[in-house]
Order: structure tokens, then C-alpha cells, then sequence
């Protein structure tokens, strides 16, 4: 079976998200985690987790990309065991049997995109149309095989064709050690 990790190119996660995931931490998609929020009136960077994060499981915090990775059962069982345990702490799960029953799909949901080999990279796009919550995916692999992963180095890009969003990370970059200087 194969699972999702985060990975971390470079430390643009860091200027990007409120909170940075650890690389090599299992990942979901994280969608669940604005359920109750108006995507038109988030701002900064809960509006980049909104808009292109997975959420790393142990931190809860985002990752622009995560990798396709072999998985044991007993990786997976623990999993669903920790996000469960993350959904009823954080998320106002009523209790752990229900939180399991969501994790288990969140899970299942988080498998079915493994569909490529192992060390293909994930990213994902989401929006709001018509109130609802719609993600897409991109898969981005090394041209002649696998390969050590350096950024920059994908050509081929397999998915949905995304709007055009300038980010100016150098700005943000700026602004957050400005920020942490401010400290």
C-alpha cells in the first residue's frame, strides 16, 4: 500500500503556512480543517493552507507538496489511530469511535491518490464553487526516472489545469523575518 509523506525542498513552508509540517510526517489532505470556515474571507496564510496544503498528521501543520511512499498496515493502522486521536483533541470530535470512522476516510481518501510510484511528488489546489470545497491534484515526477528530489528539477506535471496565482515569496519572506525581528 502506499501513503502520502510531507517533504520540504526548500523553507518556503516556513514563510508560507502559520505553521510548517515536518518532513517525512504522514499527511492528509486537511480539507476538513476549514469545514466550518468561509474560504472568500481567509486571509495571509490561512488562505495558502486553504488554497494549496496537505496537513502533516503529528504537527498539524501544511506542506505545499507531499511524496508517495511505501506503507506497511501497521503504518497505516497507526495513522488512523493518531489522526483520530488529532480529531477528537482538535478538531471537536464528539468521541473516538466517530473521529476513527472519519479518519478511516480520510485515509482511504489519502490512498486513493497514490495512485503513481513511489517518490512522486503531490500538489493540491483547492477552491470554493458554489459553497463547496473542491481540491485538485498534481503530480510532478522526475523526467528520466527517480532521482534524488531537488526542487526545480520536475518537468513533467500531470493533472487539472490551475488559474494562474502570483505569490510573491521573496515579500512574504521579507515580512516574516521582519515580523520575527519585531519579536
Amino acid at each position: 500500500m502506499k501513503l502520502l509523506r510531507t517533504i520540504q525542498l526548500d523553507v518556503s513552508d516556513t514563510f508560507v503556512f502559520e505553521q510548517a509540517a515536518d518532513p517525512g510526517e504522514w499527511a492528509v489532505s486537511g480539507a476538513f480543517v476549514f469545514w466550518d470556515a468561509d474560504p472568500a474571507k481567509l486571509e495571509g496564510k490561512a488562505r495558502s493552507a486553504f488554497r494549496g496544503g496537505f496537513l502533516g498528521v503529528q504537527s498539524l501543520g501544511w506542506s505545499t507538496l507531499v511524496q508517495i511512499v511505501e506503507a506497511r498496515e501497521q503504518d497505516r493502522a497507526a495513522l488512523v489511530d493518531a489522526l483520530a486521536r488529532k480529531l477528537v483533541e482538535n478538531f471537536g470530535a464528539p468521541d473516538l469511535m466517530a473521529a476513527r470512522v472519519a479518519a478511516e476516510e480520510e485515509i482511504a481518501f489519502v490512498a486513493s491518490l497514490c495512485t503513481q510510484p513511489p517518490d512522486t511528488l503531490i500538489a493540491v489546489h483547492r477552491s470554493c464553487e458554489d459553497g463547496a470545497v473542491r481540491e485538485s491534484f498534481r503530480t510532478l515526477r522526475p523526467r528520466s526516472g527517480p532521482k534524488p528530489l531537488r526542487a526545480f528539477s520536475f518537468l513533467e506535471v500531470e493533472g487539472e489545469d490551475e488559474p494562474v496565482e502570483n505569490v510573491d515569496l521573496v515579500g512574504m519572506a521579507g515580512r516574516e523575518l521582519a515580523e520575527r525581528g519585531r519579536k
